[in-house]
């Protein structure tokens, strides 16, 4: 057994030695983020990158619990590619579970696990300027219609000055992905294409996101057809074979845009399993799907 335990430790070895110094954005969302003993430990991973001479960053999404609060509120949710109509009701929501709820939650997990976290939203120092989606295309019944999304933002500007001087600090950032247009106007945006953005602007090593499946698979309802490796230059293929779909073409493309502006990988993993940061980084086989330049 102590074999065992020294050979994990000296396959991490040179993983650490490469990150140390680095920026690492960690996207947290799914349902693992409604299990409590599964969220201790992801936060729990992320101080010990802290730890051993990483900076990461956290930014959160909050589907499931944004899903859930509308319908106890008789609202329905919709989607359309992924993304979340959001009405002034359905913002006003969303800005209570994401900044409210869940945010302070993460920044109480890290103080508790000996890390010092400082919990932040788009708005704060106007870190994420944005703008209104434009009216998206859909097809019902062979009929193309124009939906408009609502109160959701493309991110325009990152201001990095905030997280500069907190990641000095040694504090982890926690992010919601609530944002503002110039005029003020809060915006709802993707958490996985705000993490890309951030990690883009920031220059970082690597943009973890969590997710509810091991990865990118080639059948949704087969778990061993995980695709470990993906090309940033195949994802757009893939999307119109349909392998790519839903929520997951938004953390997809996020993912090319990261990588194609500078991040060296992406990594999408399964957040439900224990440690799995860990597995993915410092293991040499990984546990979900890495993306990356050609």
């Amino acid at each position: 057994m102590t074999l065992k335990r020294e050979n994990v430790l000296i396959e991490a070895l040179p993983y650490i030695r490469e990150f140390y110094n680095s920026v690492m954005v960690i996207k947290v969302g799914g349902h693992a983020m409604v299990n409590s003993d599964i969220m201790s430990d992801i936060v729990q991973d992320i101080v010990l990158l802290r730890f051993v001479g990483f900076h990461p960053i956290i930014v959160h999404g909050g589907g499931p619990e944004i899903t859930q609060k509308m319908e106890r509120m008789g609202k329905k949710p919709e989607f359309v590619s992924g993304l979340r109509i959001t009405d002034d009701e359905t913002l006003e929501i969303a800005r209570m579970v994401l900044v409210g709820n869940i945010n302070t939650e993460i920044v109480s997990l890290i103080g508790r696990h000996g890390g010092k976290g400082i919990g932040l939203s788009g708005k704060d120092g106007r870190m994420i300027i944005a703008k209104k989606k434009p009216f998206q295309k859909v097809v019902i019944e062979s009929i193309e219609h124009e939906v408009d999304l609502g109160w959701v933002g493309d991110t325009e500007i990152i201001n990095t000055e905030i997280l500069n001087i907190v990641i000095k600090e040694k504090y982890i950032p926690v992010i919601s992905p609530i944002a503002t247009d110039m005029s003020g106007k809060a915006l709802n945006l993707n958490a996985d294409t705000i993490a890309g953005d951030i990690a883009a602007a920031l220059g970082a090593k690597k943009l973890v996101l969590m997710t509810d499946v091991p990865g990118l698979l080639r059948d949704i309802n087969d778990k061993s057809t995980r695709i470990s490796r993906v090309t940033i230059e195949e994802i757009e293929q893939l999307v119109e074979d349909g392998i790519i779909s839903g929520g997951m073409i938004p953390k997809l493309r996020g993912a090319a845009t990261a990588v194609t502006s500078g991040v060296e990988k992406v990594h999408i993993i399964d957040g439900s399993i224990s440690h799995s940061i860990l597995l993915e980084l410092f293991t040499d086989s990984g546990i979900g799907t890495m993306v990356y330049k050609d």
